[in-house]
């Protein structure tokens, strides 16, 4: 299997510094091949990257189609093309073994979002907690982030990964670094805006290790968040609040999204707050609310 090691390392570099894609990313895409691997040395096939052939991979799909849904088989396909079509790229290979595998046909997954109403309760759910050691209000950090979650539409990536020097408030934006590491300018209210001056307040209280200076939101150690903190933090709220749905950060970027077409915003510009590359991506909120796609109809139709 050393071949294989060989050309997945080569591939992950391809992918982080010619295809700028996050770690995250680059993670699940070697995720797949790394079960392909396994898959490989468990039936005792000794093909490598440059001679496996359209059926060995047709009978590592058929294997895993039974124990994942056909989402998570669609991603793998979508993955293994890639490997390969970077092994044509690179004139390692002639043909790619994927070229006749089609991905399970999917039906557009609308997402679950929250009712204002919703986001009040969760956020009015958040207790005054302090850190004995210095006094440092983990109420106030978590109400500014959810309020910076669903005031901005940002993706929980996007928010731990913010810095005091992201922060225009003069000007009335955020800099967000977003997929690929790429760059765009969110507004901000002054209600979100409110909240994160707060914060900042407790956060100088914070004995901030060299490294972390610039992080906006910091665990009590005065360290980043991670993105499974952020999770479990929201998690617990809706137990709390007894709210019957399974919500996670991108509920809350999804409702701003949501909330912004039913009072009229238009897709392009929600497309480049939420940093979609492409429309199509945002034009699932359209699917959202049928109520709303009525009375547009009733006021702005000509014949209404």
């Amino acid at each position: 299997m050393d071949s294989w090691k060989s050309y997945i390392k080569n591939y992950q570099n391809y992918l982080k510094i010619e295809r700028s894609l996050s770690a995250n990313t680059i993670t699940n895409y070697s995720f797949d091949l790394q079960r392909l691997c396994e898959f490989l040395s468990e039936k005792g096939i000794s093909e490598t990257p440059l001679s496996i052939s359209d059926e060995t991979v047709k009978q590592f799909i058929y294997e895993v189609s039974k124990q994942v849904n056909a989402r998570s088989q669609a991603r793998m396909i979508s993955g293994l093309k890639s490997f390969f079509n970077y092994l044509l790229f690179e004139d390692y290979r002639k043909t790619n073994p994927m070229d006749l595998l089609e991905a399970p046909r999917l039906g557009r997954k609308l997402p679950d979002t929250l009712s204002i109403e919703d986001i009040d309760r969760l956020i009015g759910a958040i207790k005054n907690e302090n850190d004995d050691t210095n006094d440092y209000k983990l109420s106030v950090r978590n109400k500014s982030m959810l309020e910076t979650l669903y005031g901005c539409g940002l993706r929980v990536s996007e928010l731990v990964t913010l810095r005091l020097s992201d922060l225009f408030f003069d000007e009335g934006f955020i800099r967000v670094t977003g997929k690929g590491n790429k760059q765009r300018f969110v507004p901000i209210g002054p209600h979100t805006q409110k909240y994160i001056e707060i914060f900042l307040t407790e956060r100088n209280k914070l004995s901030i290790p060299k490294g972390h200076e610039d992080t906006l939101y910091l665990n009590r150690r005065g360290k980043g968040l991670t993105r499974a903190m952020v999770f479990t933090i929201i998690k617990n709220l809706a137990v709390e609040i007894n709210l019957q749905k399974s919500i996670s950060p991108h509920t809350f970027r999804h409702s701003f999204a949501t909330h912004l077409l039913e009072n009229g915003a238009d897709l392009r510009s929600i497309q480049l707050m939420l940093g979609h590359e492409s429309i199509t991506t945002t034009e699932i909120y359209v699917h959202l609310d049928r109520k709303h796609l009525t009375q547009v109809m009733r006021n702005f139709h000509p014949r209404r």
